[in-house]
């Protein structure tokens, strides 16, 4: 009976792995870089040669290990087949099927890793207690995922959870990223509150005192928070969760963040999604892995 399974969470930079057991209990994370270099041609052999050589340090035989679920920076379909990822150089293929190859035959599941790092939030983190629940990722950028009654909603082309790219302000002149205008992700991510923040500044430049204190920072930090709730509320109209998880590096506001944003959901939500709850993400960067794991139990 199998005893084991494997949870990758493949970035740009590095891949983040993990030795499970069949129960979901983590044994043992590692990273190792990822080789973008000629179209990312390596990428897969190197992960099943690091997947293997766990094997072979643990005695873990094939027939031990339930599979390996990955998360891949990029759209992916239902059937495991990636549609283009940039920062990795890949094109269109069938990421499970050539990565099952690379590892003698064990299965593998694959998903879009904001996706699946929402997957294991709601696995083994802040939303275990709810079967459905939505993650928000406030980076860089803006991202999420999509779970109800305990399933990725990956969509069509696999891009549901795009959450940053709902349109919450009709008026902005500023291009997002995805060429679009007025997209959640220019307000609530990182880079987006750091250009709230300068606007507003050079907007009263000769407002010392301001500089000085805190008083800009709380009208943006506001004004953020008032983005992130309408966001939230449009969500909340298509697929009523349960929860919403706020991750990534701006979820370090902590309870602040939560309650800013939980009461002007409340002031402006659909009241059949009213009340719904807003918790912060508990897993860090181990989300990934974990929601790979789950990926195939």
């Amino acid at each position: 009976m199998a005893k084991y399974g494997f949870g990758l969470d493949l970035g740009g930079t590095t891949c983040k792995c993990g030795l499970f057991t069949a129960e979901g209990e983590l044994l043992e994370k590692w990273e190792v870089p990822t080789d973008t270099s000629n179209g990312g041609v390596n990428i897969l052999k190197d992960l099943a040669q690091t997947v293997v050589k766990k094997m072979d340090e643990k005695n873990i035989t094939s027939d031990d290990v339930l599979g390996v679920g990955i998360g891949i920076p990029g759209p992916v379909s239902d059937e495991g087949v990636v549609n283009r990822c940039v920062n990795l150089g890949w094109g269109v293929f069938n990421v499970e099927k050539e990565f099952s190859e690379c590892l003698g035959g064990i299965k593998v599941k694959a998903g879009n890793d904001a996706n699946v790092a929402a997957l294991g939030e709601s696995w083994m983190g802040a939303a275990k207690e709810y079967s459905s629940s939505v993650m928000v990722t406030l980076g860089t950028g803006v991202g999420g995922g999509v779970i109800i009654n305990d399933n990725i909603i990956s969509g069509a082309q696999g891009a549901a959870g795009e959450i940053g790219h709902i349109r919450v302000n009709y008026t902005e002149e500023n291009t997002c990223g995805c060429g679009n205008h007025g997209c959640l992700e220019q307000y609530c991510s990182a880079t987006g509150i750091a250009r709230l923040a300068r606007i507003r500044l050079a907007q009263n430049d000769d407002d010392d005192e301001a500089k000085k204190g805190d008083t800009v920072a709380k009208e943006i930090a506001k004004r953020a928070c008032e983005y992130l709730a309408q966001g939230l509320q449009v969500i909340s109209c298509v697929v009523n969760p349960e929860a919403f998880v706020i991750g990534g590096g701006v979820s370090k506001a902590g309870q602040y963040l939560v309650d800013e944003v939980e009461y002007r959901f409340n002031q402006i939500a659909f009241h059949g999604c009213r009340n719904t709850k807003i918790v912060l993400a508990s897993l860090g960067n181990d989300a990934g892995i974990y929601g790979a794991m789950k990926l195939i139990l």
